[in-house]
């Protein structure tokens, strides 16, 4: 079992598929791939679900087992499978891991993730009358404990139909790691080591304005506007390079500490290729055979982890995303509501803000400084 990249992509077709030893599809993974290309869901998504299905069918296969085989006491084979299964990628965060002679094993949070797809995979399957099962083999039942939370994000009309929180029966447990904002002598080192405007331009904009990678690949000429100072977000699917946002509403950026603006200017009036009517901002220079095509979310990482090698920063957790990260911590800790931060970078409810409102509470630290006497109320 492999997951490979397709060529040749349609719209609305994905761009991997699975496919077994003898180089022919997964039928039912090929199904569903298809229903999240058409529903729009990015290609890295899509890249995450394949890979996570291929761990299905490497434990099925060698259960010797089909996917209807596949029931509620299996799903516990396969999760203990998954414990003691190696992953044959590097550490991409540093957290502990335990290691066997046959390598590093999957993270808890990696096999929550792989259970979810499995998840997915069925409820696609029961939907689409290929599975035999009438029940999702992977178990959930009623969350209580959420049930109680009294502040518990709900969405819009949710008294209209009453909705019960529900949790996997099957799951590993995690450590609810916090963001590393990256410092400001981090980010200097790696300025220093860009060698073109393009690769500075690119870093100014998601330092201030908490850009994901896939939004600032995604811009257009035309979303820029020097006058007012902010950039428009807009959701597209038409990029050359596969790039999407992960948003699903377009948003206004504004940028005014003087620093994006600045060199986004110096890299379309000095850098860019003008023998182009590409719309992309950022596009590849040189003189090589891709010049003028549009960058790739490959190219930013590659680009990103040879300026940190480069600068004598590279750890596993420093990646372009945590950019984003913390661009949102220093706006948190400058004073920035959560609500309103939320709005600018486009989070689509306020939960998902806790992950950056936990980094660093200046409330906490005030409320602790007090209680030790060290400052009066």
């Amino acid at each position: 079992m492999r997951v490979v990249k397709v060529v040749d992509v349609r719209p609305g077709q994905p761009r991997v598929r699975l496919v077994d030893r003898t180089g022919e599809p997964v039928v039912e993974v090929d199904g569903f791939l298809q229903l999240l290309a058409v529903r729009e869901y990015s290609p890295n998504t899509l890249r995450a679900y394949a890979h996570d299905l291929q761990k299905l069918f490497l434990f099925l296969e060698g259960a010797g087992l089909t996917p209807s085989d596949f029931t509620p006491a299996r799903a516990m084979d396969f999760l203990h499978w998954l414990r003691l299964a190696s992953s044959s990628r590097r550490a991409q965060r540093l957290e502990l891991a335990v290691a066997t002679g046959q390598g590093r094993v999957l993270s808890p949070k990696t096999c929550n993730r792989v259970l979810a797809a499995v998840s997915s995979f069925y409820e696609f399957l029961i939907a689409s009358e290929q599975y035999s099962g009438r029940e999702n083999p992977i178990v959930k039942v009623l969350d209580r404990a959420a049930a109680r939370v009294p502040d518990r994000y709900r969405p819009p009309l949710s008294n209209a139909a009453r909705q019960r929180p529900v949790r996997r029966v099957l799951r590993v447990k995690t450590v609810e790691a916090v963001p590393r904002p990256m410092a400001a002598e981090v980010y200097g080192a790696l300025l220093g080591e860009l060698r073109n405007r393009r690769d500075r331009a690119l870093l100014e904009v998601m330092w201030e304005g908490g850009l994901r990678p896939g939004e600032v690949l995604g811009l257009r000429l035309e979303d820029i506007s020097y006058g007012q100072r902010r950039i428009t977000v807009r959701k597209r699917d038409d990029h050359p390079r596969g790039v999407q946002q992960k948003s699903r509403r377009d948003r206004v950026v504004d940028l005014l500490e003087g620093r994006a603006l600045p060199a986004l200017n110096d890299y379309v009036m000095r850098e860019r290729p003008t023998d182009t009517d590409s719309p992309w901002v950022f596009l590849v220079g040189g003189k090589g055979k891709r010049r003028g095509e549009p960058l790739s979310y490959d190219g930013m990482v590659r680009m990103f982890a040879r300026a940190a090698e480069r600068a004598g920063v590279r750890d596993a957790w420093l990646t372009p995303h945590s950019l984003r990260h913390t661009h949102a911590t220093r706006m948190f800790e400058g004073g920035m509501r959560e609500l309103t931060l939320m709005t600018r970078l486009g989070h689509a409810t306020p939960d998902s803000m806790k992950i950056y409102t936990r980094v660093s509470d200046p409330e906490v630290v005030k409320d602790y400084r007090l209680a030790i006497g060290e400052q009066k109320a």
